[in-house]
């Protein structure tokens, strides 16, 4: 399996962790991508480095590339894709307004 098929699947395991819900911790999304038997187990270890907690989609998939950067493997390996943030159009989503 390659490289980019092997950070597919784990993207979509992600992605199946996150599947109706906004914040995740961790140690669930560890599960879900512990069923996918083509993500091997050297890339579960990525999580293991991931401090417990819980987590947005955006802010698990930034953690994990930042452990591949920190192990200088984005080259090879490459990084996980960011979900796009979805803003609200009335602004009411703007957490430096007071009260908010």
């Amino acid at each position: 399996m390659t490289d980019r098929a092997v950070l597919d699947e784990f993207q979509q395991a992600i992605d199946e962790a996150f599947r109706g819900h906004e914040r995740v911790p961790v140690r669930e999304v560890y599960a879900r991508v512990s069923e996918h038997v083509r993500v091997p187990a050297d890339m579960l270890a990525y999580l293991n480095e991931v401090p417990e907690g819980d987590y947005s989609k955006a802010e698990i998939t930034q953690a994990i590339n930042d452990v591949i950067r920190r192990r200088g493997e984005q080259d090879s390996l490459g990084l996980l894709r960011l979900p796009r943030q979805v803003r609200p159009v009335d602004g009411s989503g703007d957490s430096s307004r007071p009260g908010a």
